[in-house]
């Protein structure tokens, strides 16, 4: 496929829902700040698949209400949707900063607080507000608005002043309205996206490809990233394909594809390797490695 160590810089990423061409900046990344804590690895990895972690990172101004592995476990058993996942994960960013010292110092002992569910417009009237109360004995409630302070604060994780702070509570707030059934989204059109962005002809050979168009289609749903070729590599590139067994070629495809999302500003905080649709158990590990150097990120492989 490439020489020993072939470097490849990214000329174009798809995140599929989103396009990033902008250098962007932050002054915070959540699921680094999460890295830090592996209690909270469940929390983290969904804050991924529904693509909130993205919208959290963009705001310079907020708060993530986290649950560790043990109180995720009674909404990841329910079998939600990743539509339904991200709305009631959204009612635990608020928009506005809680530090553990804010938290303990709530004018009037009570506030309400604007989250990213009410944000989207999702929520009906005030559904997406969140009442944060300081309660007898230094305890502190939240609960929806007109519900019942049936998760207390445990502890403050991470707080970047006054940007971001991320903080322990004891269990997901209940949400008849976040956790609605919510209709499947549409059919995305992959290759249309592609296409509209200089990689046309990787696109056309997607296409003419079923098994990888089927195995590209089947990977939307839970967030996947895809590094297509732009036109002038890939037809420069399409003489080799078109060599390739049938088999090898649905593999090419397939390992320029990782099944997670991935923004552009994910890549520059992570380094390592990242599994790609063609890895298939321990004999078939066809992985990535990402390597950022500033505003640069290269992909490395040691695939032939």
């Amino acid at each position: 496929m490439a020489k020993k160590m072939r470097e490849t810089i990214i000329s174009y990423i798809l995140p599929i829902l989103l396009f990033l061409f902008a250098v962007e900046t932050h002054a915070h990344n959540v699921t680094r700040l999460l890295s830090n804590h592996p209690s909270f690895s469940s929390f983290n990895h969904f804050l991924t698949q529904t693509h909130l972690a993205d919208e959290i990172n963009r705001r310079t101004t907020i708060t993530v209400c986290a649950v560790d592995n043990a109180a995720m476990t009674a909404l990841t058993s329910k079998g939600y949707t990743i539509s339904t996942l991200k709305n009631i994960l959204s009612l635990h960013v608020l928009l506005d900063y809680f530090g553990a010292k804010k938290l303990h110092q709530i004018s009037g002992g009570s506030a309400l607080a604007a989250t990213l569910f009410q944000a989207t417009g999702e929520a009906p009237g005030t559904t997406g507000f969140v009442n944060i109360t300081m309660l007898r004995g230094g305890k502190v409630g939240f609960g929806p608005k007109d519900g019942d302070l049936s998760s207390f604060f445990v502890k403050s994780i991470e707080e970047v002043p006054y940007n971001i702070s991320v903080i322990q509570i004891s269990r997901i707030l209940p949400s008849d309205t976040a956790s609605a059934p919510t209709p499947p989204p549409a059919e995305m059109n992959i290759t249309g996206i592609m296409s509209a962005h200089g990689c046309k002809v990787f696109a056309e050979t997607l296409l003419s490809n079923p098994g990888a168009s089927k195995t590209y289609q089947g990977s939307v749903e839970g967030g996947m990233s895809v590094f297509c070729a732009g036109d002038d590599a890939m037809k420069g590139f399409l003489p080799k394909y078109n060599n390739l067994t049938a088999p090898n070629k649905a593999a090419f495809l397939d390992f320029l594809a990782v099944p997670t999302y991935n923004s552009m500003a994910m890549l520059k905080s992570n380094n390592g390797p990242i599994n790609t649709l063609a890895t298939d158990g321990a004999n078939n590990n066809f992985e990535l490695t990402v390597q950022n150097n500033g505003e640069k990120v290269t992909l490395k492989t040691r695939i032939n």
